[in-house]
């Protein structure tokens, strides 16, 4: 699977680049970079998602035993005694109780879910749309709302995608609750992917 969250287009790389007060385009697109670096996907015993933490977090947890180095970046940390591999994935050696975290229902996390992809057409996703318009009854559910591109958002409006000559690439549905790590994650890290699918999985 492919995660797009993080790659933007010219324009908004421009206003996020002004929004944060970063001299140019470039510098902006290397600081998400380096702060996607500098974070560490932590995962439950079981494997299953916790959290992201920052990289001193990661490396306090692996060296007290608490965690388990899963995945590697490139690089090494260096100390007068020890050396250890740059962490971007790490696994708990016990476990955790989590209580359950209903996903909440977030552009971002439409996006997350559908994988930036237009539901209707498979292009690239730029907004929302309720598969049976609010106007006609349509409730904001996780099951009545998609990733659609302007395309197909404009040519569907007020209508059910029958009436529009549209049709669903898939029947959208609730996710698992740790799709909100993937919509609050910004730039996916290669390594993370593997553990983050399942979360996107109906």
């Amino acid at each position: 699977m492919v995660y797009y969250i993080g790659k933007y287009s010219k324009a908004e790389v421009k206003r996020r680049s002004a929004a944060h007060g970063v001299r140019s385009e470039k510098d902006w697109l290397v600081r998400r970079k380096r702060e996607t670096m500098s974070r560490v996907l932590v995962l439950n015993a079981t494997y299953q998602p916790l959290n992201l933490v920052n990289l001193k977090r990661a490396v306090i947890l692996v060296l007290k035993n608490k965690a388990e180095i899963i995945a590697e970046g490139d690089g090494v940390l260096r100390s007068e005694k020890a050396a250890l591999p740059l962490p971007t994935v790490i696994r708990l050696v016990y476990y955790v109780n989590v209580p359950y975290r209903s996903a909440a229902l977030t552009r971002r996390a439409v996006f997350a879910r559908d994988n930036h992809t237009c539901q209707y057409c498979g292009g690239r996703a730029e907004s929302v749309d309720h598969v049976v318009p609010r106007s006609r009854g349509g409730e904001h559910a996780w099951e009545n709302v998609v990733a659609a591109c302007r395309k197909c958002n404009a040519r569907k409006m007020n209508r059910l995608p029958s009436e529009a000559g549209l049709r669903l690439m898939r029947k959208p549905f609730r996710p698992r609750d740790s799709i909100w790590l993937i919509s609050m994650a910004g730039e996916i890290h290669p390594t993370w992917e593997p553990y983050l699918e399942a979360a996107v999985v109906g």
